[in-house]
């Protein structure tokens, strides 16, 4: 040998260890980062969390990356899927490099416009004291309702929540949607293939169309929208056909980012995180 010495199978081990650890150190390009041709958005607003960390094995299990609506809403477990009894799967989640953004505190509908300046809105919270009662709420006590939900989910995730919400039900109007960007917050719906149908009876639909439907409209960069359980679904969708979807989509070359990558919001999120 022209060095005169032997190199053992261990310490080349050790030396390509090295050069590995050296360009993580360096910023090589984790594989989330790699080139997507065929993006998809896949987001989860919150429901009853039975299904939760059901939810998370799949997505761990592909390794794919979401983004989660959360509002304080009841659960079959705990005390709210905000509360502290649901804290660590947040944190979990967040570690595991999700995102996350708003969805109001006690889950609370836009109903209508009302007429005058400033603007006023009739809502509706679906959780909370107020729950089931219609009420009038001005464009800042809308925000102040989203905001609250944003800062309790930086707290248990211990990660700053995206600078958008998503409207109960995606229930909007311009004049809201015009209000509630005013004080700092952009809204996300989802694509018309992106409802995947969870929120759907089991009777009139199976989860075995609801795939099929998926699998044959999805369409590149669509926003995708599930929930964390739905208390009137007798057969639960996740992980039954969330499973399935992720792989049947991935076979057909579509790949999965967050909405902090998504071509609308990032001008937006950079913006609104470069002012705090």
């Amino acid at each position: 040998m022209a060095s005169g010495r032997s190199i053992t199978r261990g310490a080349r081990f050790r030396w390509a260890s090295g050069l590995l650890a050296f360009a993580l150190l360096a910023g090589a390009a984790p594989v989330q980062a790699q080139s997507c041709d065929k993006p998809l958005y896949l987001t989860f607003d919150t429901g009853h969390m039975e299904v939760a960390p059901l939810v998370a094995d799949v997505l761990r299990q592909h390794g794919v990356k979401a983004t989660f609506f959360a509002a304080h809403e009841p659960t079959r477990s705990g005390d709210g899927s905000l509360g502290e009894h649901w804290s660590a799967w947040w944190k979990a989640r967040a570690a595991e490099g999700h995102e996350f953004a708003s969805h109001t505190w006690d889950h609370v509908y836009w109903r209508a416009d009302l007429p005058g300046e400033p603007a006023r809105f009739k809502v509706r919270a679906s959780a909370g004291e107020e729950a089931g009662r219609d009420r009038t709420w001005t464009a800042a006590q809308y925000c102040d309702e989203i905001a609250r939900a944003a800062r309790r989910l930086q707290q248990v995730t211990g990660k700053p929540p995206l600078p958008l919400f998503r409207a109960p039900g995606g229930k909007t109007s311009p004049k809201f949607l015009a209000a509630t960007r005013a004080c700092g917050w952009e809204h996300v719906g989802w694509s018309p293939a992106g409802f995947l149908g969870d929120e759907l009876s089991s009777e009139s639909v199976s989860n075995r169309e609801l795939l099929d439907r998926a699998l044959r409209d999805v369409r590149s960069g669509d926003i995708l929208m599930a929930h964390l359980g739905i208390w009137s679904r007798k057969d639960p969708w996740a992980p039954a056909v969330l499973g399935p979807l992720v792989a049947g989509l991935k076979q057909r070359g579509f790949c999965f980012r967050t909405l902090r990558e998504h071509p609308r919001y990032t001008a937006w999120i950079a913006e609104r995180e470069a002012k705090k």
